[in-house]
């Protein structure tokens, strides 16, 4: 297997844990505290925020654990990968999170697909959007550019554990899951129709992080390459202090 399907097969997987993790931790939180939705949304939190930093740090290696297109394009703009390189890597992240949304319904015996009614559609909830798509690149870029790439997974869990309350959309911040958690008429869910605004959302937080980036670590280009955390490439030695995995 080439370098680059490696590292396609690590995108898909993390982002399939990834929304296991946050589908059926929801599904859980439902069914553990029926009526408390605030308990409930700190069980979902809470899982999601340890499993984002298991899965980056044992697929971080090898891809660089993105596992979100809004990641995956900065680090593009910022040069960290080629057209193609990027394009497979989102590809993988959407259908990664289709399937793990799939795994997570059936773990609790719910139909693989049902999509959601759950409306989440105002201009509050966009701005939600916004904000957390603009802290977590800059949480994500700031630290490859500092030189602490290390502290990544920890930081990126936090953050997202931490924006799931301090945003009014509870922090999706990811295309990949936003269409994934349609498939699914849970806790975690977003209906079909609710997709566009938070979609939109996301990108113009991408939009207005990028430059904000490029402003604030005038030389992220040179350190691109090690989003979310060093990982070998086809084109590169990888960083030393990691197992050799090709």
């Amino acid at each position: 297997m080439t370098g680059l399907a490696r590292r396609v097969l690590a995108e898909f997987l993390g982002t399939a844990l990834l929304l296991i993790a946050v589908v059926g931790s929801g599904i859980a939180a439902q069914r553990l505290s029926p009526g408390d939705v605030g308990l409930q949304l700190l069980e979902n939190s809470t899982a999601t925020a340890a499993a984002l930093v298991a899965i980056i740090l044992a697929l971080g290696p090898v891809s660089g654990a993105h596992l979100n297109p809004v990641v995956t394009l900065a680090d593009r703009v910022f040069g960290g990968l080629r057209s193609g390189e990027a394009a497979a890597y989102i590809a993988a992240q959407v259908l990664g999170g289709a399937a793990g949304t799939i795994v997570a319904n059936a773990m609790f015996s719910l139909p693989a697909v049902t999509f959601s009614a759950t409306e989440r559609s105002s201009p509050g909830l966009w701005l939600g959007e916004v904000v957390a798509t603009f802290g977590l690149l800059l949480v994500v870029f700031g630290l490859v550019r500092s030189g602490r790439a290390a502290a990544a997974p920890f930081a990126v869990g936090a953050y997202i554990g931490a924006a799931y309350w301090f945003t009014s959309s509870t922090s999706f911040a990811n295309p990949a899951a936003t269409l994934a958690r349609t498939l699914t008429d849970s806790f975690a869910g977003i209906a079909p129709a609710s997709t566009g605004g938070f979609l939109t959302a996301q990108l113009i937080g991408a939009a207005l992080a990028v430059p904000a980036i490029a402003v604030l670590y005038p030389r992220i280009s040179e350190r691109a390459a090690d989003v979310v955390l060093p990982h070998g490439t086809d084109s590169r030695p990888k960083e030393p202090g990691y197992a050799d995995l090709t």
